[in-house]
């Protein structure tokens, strides 16, 4: 298995699924031990948004912009992303809020859907190869939802999904509250073939119950969780 090495731009997303709560989330073998994690001190910040704004204030549009349409991008996905500050706003204390509506919606696309979300991303805006990229969030709690942090290729347009790989930072299925995924895919390794591995909380605790810090270290020769 090659791993695609190049720059990489930062998606946040909620989706919501098919009724089933269906998912191309692989298999899940047991998780390996993690290979030891470079201190603190090794890190240098390249980039950050803490999300500081009156609330009700969209995104800062000089480090996101969005993914806009109806066509669910392969995953039978039941909402409109747009780019509308009800979808996705600031809450006046530091936080994001993406928010999946029950709504019918006809978007810029034609496509008409009874839900709307938003998706976010870098793109053109920061991208990075190596490095760490965390993110705290508080994920939804609810069958169909599919919450999401993950990376793509920068080089995207040109060469396309999956040869451009793909970094699943946090992937969450809304029918398993106390599961998240990390999850690679690439050429000859995508969709349910991409290598990845689950991980869950003790005594049944749901990640939708508090903010957790979601984050990988990504270095030439290992990618780690």
């Amino acid at each position: 298995m090659q791993v695609v090495r190049q720059s990489m731009l930062a998606v946040l997303v909620l989706s919501a699924t098919t009724a089933c709560g269906s998912s191309d989330m692989p298999p899940t073998p047991p998780a390996t031990p993690p290979s030891t994690a470079p201190t603190p001190a090794a890190w240098t910040l390249a980039w950050s948004d803490e999300f500081e704004g009156p609330a009700g204030a969209t995104v800062d549009l000089t480090k996101w912009n969005f993914d806009v349409g109806g066509g669910g991008w392969g995953n039978q996905e039941l909402e409109s992303y747009t780019d509308r500050s009800r979808n996705a706003f600031l809450d006046g204390n530091g936080a994001l809020v993406i928010e999946a509506l029950s709504e019918a919606y006809k978007g810029p696309d034609g496509i008409a859907r009874n839900y709307t979300s938003a998706r976010l991303k870098t793109k053109g805006l920061f991208a990075q190869a190596y490095g760490r990229f965390e993110a705290r969030i508080k994920i939804p709690y609810s069958q169909g939802l599919w919450p999401a942090f993950w990376m793509l290729g920068a080089n995207i347009d040109g060469v396309g999904w999956p040869s451009c790989g793909e970094i699943d930072i946090m992937e969450n299925i809304g029918r398993e509250p106390s599961t998240v995924h990390g999850t690679i895919h690439g050429p000859g390794y995508s969709g349910a073939a991409g290598p990845g591995a689950p991980d869950s909380l003790p005594g049944g605790q749901r990640f939708a119950d508090d903010f957790h810090v979601f984050a990988v270290e990504w270095e030439p020769t290992a990618i780690r969780w």
